[in-house]
């Protein structure tokens, strides 16, 4: 269970002064409003290009203030928190490295981990507090509109550190995600993007393509089984192509395993075995059932 140490949620006193957020979309926004709703800190600043989606942040409730300067940003950071698109992710954690507190926590958003870790810690030094970290929360909805301050409540967060990590900073990252209301996970980078392939990644392709194949004529009859089997394929397009990429070795074993079931059911079908399909959907139901709602 999430453990709620320093200010408790609605308290006098946050345990942040200032927490940065590089990236105010759905899941940088979400953060910002959880921390302002729960009062964990008293001053959220939204970092992003664009400064017509940082202003919309702002009217959202998501950050206190904004500016499209990374360095400016995190100047006076606790907490920095990137959670800018997977390509993006790595410079902006070395610039933030480069311009906030020495003592200040950094830690990632992003969908993947090996390639982001790894990249990352080789360019920081040694002793610095940055530590990956996975929210496993978000929908297809995009920009700060769609932020919601109980987001993370019940969800999980994993985190994922290395030998090279420093150990306050991960005892300081499962207290930030506690805080939020997250359930804290921690696997290493490999594991964490082992999983996700067959718990995201594939599963995001597969919609995708399921529906980039139904004619335009079937459409009409598109009822509710088929919208819910293809929801993630609602996502981004630029965003997915980035992790699939940046996990593409893992994903890839993904589909060999897909397709071995597949062939199965192929086969079951040809060859008019009910037995079998019927023993492939009902292992598909049982592992389903037991994910709850």
């Amino acid at each position: 269970m999430p453990v709620f140490d320093g200010a408790t949620p609605g308290s006098a006193a946050p345990p942040y002064q200032t927490v940065a957020i590089v990236g105010v979309g759905l899941i940088g926004g979400s953060i910002g409003k959880t921390l302002l709703a729960r009062n964990l800190a008293r001053h959220v600043i939204g970092i992003g290009r664009r400064q017509a989606s940082l202003d919309e942040a702002e009217a959202a409730g998501t950050v206190t203030s904004t500016t499209t300067e990374l360095e400016q940003g995190v100047a006076d950071a606790d907490v920095v928190v990137v959670a800018s698109p997977v390509a993006n992710i790595v410079e902006h954690v070395v610039r933030a490295a480069s311009a906030c507190p020495t003592v200040a926590l950094i830690t990632d958003a992003g969908s993947t981990k090996v390639d982001i870790v790894t990249a990352a810690e080789a360019q920081l030094p040694p002793g610095n507090r940055f530590i990956g970290s996975h929210p496993l929360a978000g929908g297809e909805r995009r920009g700060p509109a769609a932020a919601k301050a109980n987001l993370f409540a019940g969800r999980t967060v994993v985190v994922t550190p290395t030998a090279a990590t420093n150990p306050t900073a991960l005892v300081d990252a499962r207290r930030f995600w506690s805080l939020l209301g997250a359930e804290v996970v921690q696997l290493t980078p490999e594991e964490h993007d082992r999983a996700l392939a067959i718990t995201s990644h594939l599963p995001h392709l597969i919609a995708g393509g399921l529906a980039a194949a139904l004619p335009q004529e079937y459409r009409p009859l598109a009822a509710s089984g088929f919208r819910d089997t293809t929801r993630t394929a609602a996502g981004d397009a630029e965003l997915w192509v980035q992790i699939l990429m940046s996990n593409r070795e893992n994903v890839l074993a993904g589909i060999d395993a897909f397709d071995a079931v597949i062939h199965t059911a192929r086969e079951a079908l040809q060859q008019g075995d009910a037995d079998t399909l019927r023993q492939l959907l009902s292992k598909g139901k049982d592992s389903r059932d037991a994910l709850g709602n």
